[in-house]
């Protein structure tokens, strides 16, 4: 019960510490560019492999491995999963120059349901916020992360979710000057204070 409602805290915390912004909307519709030392094409069984240095670059998504391989399902589809010490991936915000950055040794992105999964020493990066555990889901519609930790890994430093989460401060308007004095005024919803009677 105790790892869940971590599990679920930290869920929520990246939710709502983060701003609402969406990757970029624009990467569907750009090509795909990869480089790899060898290639495997089988239209057929609807399977591609790419292995040795590779890079696959859509708009601002770049992935970088060791091994990515890509399977398209009859709605055209794909699940991508890519292998390396570790596995790389960058993509940009929609409308901004931020970006999420994430690293594992297992990468598994879905296009069908917008998911990317991180496995094995997860790390996801966006902005000055860092996660860290053994799996990592991050949702590229919604921008929510799920880490979770495992308590059974014999791989140090994969037992438990770890966050830095830097304050988010709002932006101070163009115009507005700083106030010099400290302005109370009196509310009429709150209560009364309460004195102790003997």
């Amino acid at each position: 019960m105790k790892i869940q409602t971590e599990r679920l805290l930290l869920m929520c915390l990246f939710a709502f510490a983060s701003n609402v912004v969406l990757a970029e909307r624009a990467d569907r519709d750009k090509p795909v560019h990869l480089e790899a030392d060898q290639v495997l094409i089988d239209d057929a069984r609807q399977f591609k492999s790419f292995e040795g240095r590779v890079q696959l670059i859509q708009g601002t998504l770049i992935i970088q491995a060791d091994r990515i391989e890509v399977r398209e399902d009859a709605g055209g589809y794909q699940h991508l999963t890519a292998t390396g010490h570790p596995a790389k991936f960058r993509q940009r915000y929609e409308g901004s120059e931020e970006y999420a950055e994430g690293y594992g040794e297992r990468i598994e992105y879905d296009t069908r349901a917008e998911t990317v999964d991180f496995y094995d020493h997860a790390r996801v990066k966006r902005g000055q916020d860092e996660v860290q555990g053994a799996h990592i889901t991050y949702s590229t519609q919604t921008e929510v992360f799920q880490a979770s930790g495992n308590n059974s890994s014999q791989k140090p430093g994969n037992d438990r979710v770890r966050a830095v989460l830097q304050p988010k401060r709002d932006k101070p308007a163009e115009n507005s000057k700083p106030s010099s004095s400290l302005n109370i005024q009196p509310s009429e919803t709150l209560s009364p204070p309460i004195t102790n009677k003997h």
